[in-house]
């Protein structure tokens, strides 16, 4: 049954993401769109490119994602230059070798531009930071930046999918309109789920959302009690505002909830026991979902 599919963000804990993958395959689910942000924008290009869920276990069991940590070269330690970094840098890691890890995998494939994937197969959310807005790829480069939408990188859109403030460098795009700083596209949408919804509109096809959250309700309460405190209770609240209006009991019935509290989002350091316990959580949510879903 062809569908289209909607990933979270959610940094490192998106190995529940394969997990809920591979239910979806099991039951003969393929996926005609799909659309993410963050790791959930890697995930949906790396099942755009036609990656099975068996396959994506084994790239991402081969490599160590410490790895995609690439300070900057400084004869300062880096418990001292972290904090030039963040200031002149504006993040602590570069994030080249997360986008160099994932042309690699995504030429295998033969994908490197959006013109190697099929119209509007997949859509990721970036924030550019110097306009202040939410900006689709491939939808939005054309007429907001000039750049003819079939030759962007797949690779280098999700990298600024993926750059998470104040951990990766936001990414420069160069245009004829200007530079832009994109970072997360979770700053402003962490589930996209609104890309294939359309007023009076009967879908075509189901459209099935993965995401990195108890339920549409739930939210765990923040605790404040300093600044770092305040900075991440104002960077969750601005992410989840535009996807908490969307979401409501008419869209939950299609979405896999999967609770995945007590995994920080840059916990890179996971080990093997760990991230085949979040993608089993994964398995599982897709599978109570799966109890109760009806198209």
């Amino acid at each position: 049954m062809l569908i289209d599919g909607v990933f979270s963000g959610g940094g490192i804990k998106g190995f529940a993401l394969i997990g809920a993958y591979e239910e979806l395959e099991t039951r003969g689910f393929q996926f005609k769109r799909l659309a993410g942000t963050s790791a959930g924008a890697l995930i949906a290009s790396l099942i755009a490119a036609g990656y099975t869920s068996e396959e994506l276990n084994e790239i991402l069991d081969e490599v160590a994602f410490e790895t995609f940590l690439d300070e900057r070269r400084t004869w300062i330690p880096f418990s001292l230059a972290k904090w030039f970094f963040l200031y002149k840098r504006l993040g602590l890691y570069k994030g080249e070798r997360l986008q160099k890890w994932l042309a690699s995998k995504l030429e295998k494939k033969g994908v490197r531009t959006f013109s190697d994937l099929p119209h509007q197969a997949l859509r990721i959310i970036v924030s550019d930071l110097t306009n202040g807005r939410m900006v689709v790829f491939p939808d939005d480069l054309e007429e907001k930046y000039g750049i003819p939408a079939g030759t962007f990188s797949v690779a280098h859109a999700v990298r600024m999918s993926c750059a998470l403030p104040y951990f990766f460098e936001p990414v420069k795009l160069r245009s004829s309109k200007g530079t832009s700083l994109m970072a997360d596209g979770g700053i402003l949408s962490n589930f996209p789920m609104w890309l294939f919804d359309e007023e009076n509109v009967n879908k075509v096809r189901p459209v099935i959302g993965v995401k990195l959250s108890p339920s549409y309700q739930d939210h765990q309460k923040h605790e404040i009690r300093n600044a770092i405190g305040l900075f991440e209770a104002l960077f969750e609240t601005m992410r989840d505002a535009h996807d908490a209006r969307y979401i409501s009991r008419k869209h939950a019935k299609n979405i896999i909830f999967i609770p995945t509290e007590g995994v920080l989002t840059t916990e890179f350091m996971l080990d093997e026991e760990r991230k085949q316990e979040l993608i089993t959580l994964g398995r599982s949510s897709a599978t109570r979902f799966f109890k109760e879903w009806a198209y």
